[in-house]
């Protein structure tokens, strides 16, 4: 027999987006369904960085003291490797919304998504939140002014129904859900790959953009001695890449990527060839930069499934938690009926393109830059002799941006 439940707001994805909806409905008196897909704790191909912007709303979340106890050092300054190029600048310090002086914590630290999605998931959980996990919604339909996703794990299924939908199940996989995006298969597609290390030698203050033939990421010492690379690559490079005599068929893709970055990047070598890798290397992708509909048939969406700048700015995760606080807000109660909820529909987009635009489309500039050959080595020789690009690129892609409403 199929278990029914019925719920004011079903949230799809237990990642930063949608904890972050779901916490702050929760706390508002909804009534709160998550569903996801995974077991936790996990790992997650992502950079893990969080700007400082975010301290406030973490905060707000109430993980922030526990985030503040976990995450690594304070990236006070940012860097570039790229061939042999290494050149480092300051990290530009956030400030307070409320009267634009330094905020309390004024740089950004990361934290692994193992740990992160924890600690949020646990604060949803002792807010009230009713979590389905592992299950995987599989099916989105109407039933009158409400809406019923039938959510699966294994061989049980259970119908949860409400009037209200978010989708935060990120963009990189495709799936049976209308908010979902479809397959594609193309030569320019970027995938991404991630993976810890320890006892690297790599500044703990320090967050370099890396750039290669081909793609880019970047590297940032986390929690407990970890550090963070991760990186995206062109399809068609690494099928080139595989082909190559030096590469045997045995190697992993993931293995192809890492040796053509240690390659490729003097500052990378330099940093982890003393160091260990911590568990396996991840893959994910493609990834699926770009802006989208905020609020489509029926369904809001928040994070990557709303849109998503290029990873090279760093900043996914402050905009998913970011993304599920502007909803909740536009949400104050339970929209009446459809005309209700694209109202809410039409505010919560008009804020996320306030607050994401423009790094959206800075991150795609400079995406552009790095993916082609001449335009990065031209990039390289301009951060040579004008270090403080790096500072004002880390400006402009939203660092010290605070979030609307937070002091």
């Amino acid at each position: 027999m199929t278990r029914l439940s019925t719920h004011d707001a079903i949230i799809i994805g237990a990642g930063p987006a949608g904890t972050s909806v779901a916490l702050t409905l929760a706390r508002r008196g909804w009534a709160v369904a998550l569903v996801e897909k995974s077991a936790y704790p996990r790992r997650k191909v992502c950079g893990e960085y969080i700007s400082a912007s975010n301290l406030a709303l973490l905060d707000q979340l109430e993980i922030g003291e526990a985030w503040r106890a976990n995450a690594g050092p304070e990236i006070r300054r940012v860097g570039f490797f790229s061939g042999e190029t290494c050149v480092e600048s300051p990290m530009p310090r956030a400030h307070s919304a409320k009267d634009g002086r330094s905020a309390k914590d004024g740089f950004g630290r990361a934290l692994g998504r193992d740990i992160l999605d924890c600690l949020l998931l646990q604060a949803a959980r002792s807010a009230g939140v009713e979590i389905f996990q592992p299950y995987r919604a599989v099916a989105i339909d109407r039933d009158s002014e409400l809406q019923m996703v039938r959510i699966q794990a294994g061989n049980e299924a259970t119908m949860l129904r409400a009037p209200v939908i978010v989708a935060a199940h990120g963009s990189w996989e495709p799936g049976p859900l209308p908010s979902q995006l479809g397959k594609t298969n193309r030569p320019s597609d970027l995938l991404g790959f991630k993976a810890h290390f320890t006892g690297s030698s790599l500044a703990p203050g320090l967050m370099p953009l890396l750039v290669f033939p081909g793609g880019y990421g970047g590297m940032v010492s986390a929690d407990h001695g970890r550090l963070s690379i991760s990186c995206c690559i062109r399809r068609d490079m690494l099928a080139r890449l595989r082909k190559h005599p030096k590469h045997q068929s045995h190697l992993s893709a993931a293995d192809v990527v890492f040796r053509h970055v240690m390659d490729s990047c003097r500052g990378v070598r330099n940093a982890l060839e003393s160091a260990h890798a911590d568990g396996p290397w991840l893959a994910a992708g493609p990834i699926r930069p770009g802006i989208r509909s905020c609020y489509e048939r029926d369904i809001f969406r928040v994070g990557n499934a709303a849109g998503e700048s290029h990873p090279v700015i760093a900043e996914g995760i402050s905009m998913a938690l970011q993304s599920g606080w502007l909803l909740a807000s536009e949400l104050a109660c339970p929209p009446n009926g459809r005309a209700g909820r694209e109202a809410a529909g039409k505010r919560y987009e008009a804020a996320w393109k306030s607050l994401f635009s423009t790094r959206v489309y800075a991150a795609a500039a400079l995406a552009e830059i790095a993916l082609s050959p001449g335009s990065a080595t031209l990039m390289a020789a301009i951060i040579r002799n004008f270090p403080q690009a790096l500072t004002l690129g880390a400006r402009l892609s939203g660092k010290t941006k605070p979030v609307p409403g937070f002091v």
